[in-house]
């Protein structure tokens, strides 16, 4: 399989969506529907099966802290750029960062890193990083933003984990996996079938939501600068990179290893990104934007990383 057949699917069907919501046979809220229902149940269930089939050892490498690290600084630098240099308001800010650092480890990861790097073991473990570390953190950030005080309170956090999908379904699946736990298959069918609709449906919001439709909220009225796109796709397609070979080699990483750690942390923004950001109702037009110029950008500095560390 060609890094080029790994990509087509994700061109295809965000091409998709946006011919669906152009010719109308979605509705106007088609984008926001899907992208509910990938919140709320595709998501949830795609993470709980990934993660409670996902064997937990292992976790803590220098591969993995060489990852965390650039991803770290990435999302860190986006996080507070996004205000430094864009004006970007308190809830826009860990869009930004995310759009900058959250690689699409899923449906993008997994076929380019069989294709790159023969296997795909290390990339389970950039998946556990993401959902355990980075996403928590995310949500977190973007459920302080709904209080209209902007205030962070402990019990509203605590309670994070019961409100929101997405993180109650990545502990139960950690939970599941560390107990040994497996679904009786009455119960692991629906949870794939559903699993398997995230994605594409993911996708297909994404293009709908490229559509210069009439906007429900303020900040989709008129599309990101260029330079803030420019920003992001330079922090995601060459700073994480680079930064996570600096950090490779200091941390004197085998070549495989460095090949692998590079090429993580070079997959482009994940979609997860724009999903966040419609269901919390700020940064969509960045998050969408973003999620496809990196991906489009990205065939061609991944192909130039596995080259030039193969």
């Amino acid at each position: 399989m060609s890094l080029m057949s790994a990509f087509a699917p994700i061109w295809i069907l965000t091409a998709v969506g946006y011919a669906a919501c152009r010719w109308g046979l979605l509705g106007e809220a088609a984008a926001s529907v899907l992208g509910r229902f990938v919140f709320h149940l595709a998501m949830p269930a795609a993470l709980f099966l990934a993660l409670s089939r996902m064997p937990l050892s292992g976790f803590a490498s220098r591969s993995l802290l060489a990852f965390g690290l650039s991803t770290a600084a990435v999302v860190g630098f986006g996080w507070v750029g996004a205000s430094w240099l864009f004006g970007r308001r308190t809830g826009e800010q860990p869009i930004w960062g995310m759009a900058a650092g959250y690689v699409n480890s899923a449906n993008l990861g997994i076929p380019i890193a069989t294709q790159v790097l023969g296997n795909v073991s290390f990339l389970a473990e950039v998946v556990l990083l993401q959902v355990l570390v980075v996403t928590p953190v995310i949500l977190v950030a973007l459920d302080r933003h709904t209080d209209p005080a902007g205030r962070v309170r402990v019990r509203r956090i605590a309670s994070l984990p019961v409100r929101n999908p997405v993180i109650l379904a990545s502990l139960l699946g950690v939970a599941c996996s560390a107990a040994g736990l497996q679904l009786p298959s009455a119960a692991a069918a629906p949870l794939t079938l559903l699993s398997g609709a995230a994605a594409p449906a993911a996708l297909v919001a994404l293009g709908a939501s490229l559509h210069p439709t009439a906007p429900s909220r303020p900040e989709l009225a008129e599309p990101p600068e260029l330079a803030e796109l420019a920003v992001i796709t330079a922090l995601k397609l060459v700073a994480q990179p680079v930064i996570a070979y600096a950090a490779g080699l200091a941390l004197h990483l085998s070549a495989p290893q460095l090949l692998a750690v590079v090429v993580c942390a070079g997959l482009p923004t994940a979609q997860n990104t724009f999903i966040y950001a419609q269901e919390y109702g700020v940064g969509e037009a960045v998050a969408s934007r973003a999620v496809v110029l990196t991906t489009t950008l990205s065939l061609g500095t991944l192909a130039a990383a596995a080259a030039l560390l193969g």
